[in-house]
């Protein structure tokens, strides 16, 4: 199976000026043997095809002891080399298709055993910088929210819109880090009486109370819903 490389001609008196320059002195011979330098394949294995600026082909370059400028070469014209080497590494082409190279592959079981991976230099990235990203942003942002929450104020929580008072707003030492707020609800929507993980944070009757984070608390002018109000009709 041949192989095709392309090379831009252009001509000068001084072939060593620019790469892919020959002049119309140089014999076939030689222009393959500065072309194999670049293309992999051996002067005995390459034939030289010339086409023009229209993708035309000129003519077969088939005699190395002509001179490139009997087959009449202009600037811009293009030689095809053709490998016809069967063993040459450029041939049928491991060159260009990356798909005839065998791949080294790994299972994805091993590949999680393996220490110093990049997935696991990701992985640590992405945890230190969410953790203290988060940490600095949600505390900060949690404790200023936490300031304007008073014990006392009428509240609506979310999610649902479930209204009630604030009973506790603070740090709770049984709970996870960061500020919290006790609800009492105004009907029955809570999960305990006040006291969380045998702490009692406020009172309430049982299953009023809740402990919320400031960003779901909303105070304001909340009164109590009428249970027996109804939409107009």
């Amino acid at each position: 199976m041949s192989r095709l490389f392309y090379a831009s001609l252009t001509l000068t008196s001084k072939p060593s000026q620019l790469m892919f320059a020959f002049s119309l002195q140089m014999s076939v011979e030689s222009v393959k043997d500065k072309l194999w330098k670049k293309c992999g394949t051996s002067v005995d294995s390459m034939r030289l095809e010339l086409y023009d600026d229209t993708n035309s082909k000129v003519s077969d370059l088939t005699d190395n002891s002509r001179p490139l400028g009997f087959y009449s070469p202009l600037d811009g014209y293009r030689l095809h080399v053709i490998d016809f080497d069967p063993s040459s590494v450029t041939s049928g082409g491991w060159l260009e298709d990356t798909s005839l190279v065998e791949k080294y592959t790994i299972s994805e079981e091993e590949y999680r055993k393996r220490d110093g991976t990049f997935r696991k230099f990701k992985e640590k990235m992405q945890s230190q910088n969410s953790s203290a990203f988060e940490n600095k942003i949600s505390d900060k942002y949690m404790e200023d929210l936490c300031a304007n929450i008073k014990v006392g104020d009428r509240c609506e929580v979310d999610p649902g819109a479930k209204r009630g008072v604030v009973k506790f707003a603070g740090r709770a030492e049984s709970l996870a880090p960061g500020f919290w707020v006790g609800i009492q609800y105004d009907e029955p929507l809570g999960k305990h009486d006040g006291i969380v993980k045998g702490i009692r944070y406020f009172q309430c009757p049982p299953l009023h109370g809740a402990m919320v984070r400031p960003d779901k608390v909303k105070v304001g002018d909340y009164p109590e819903r009428d249970p027996f109000e109804e939409d107009e009709i």
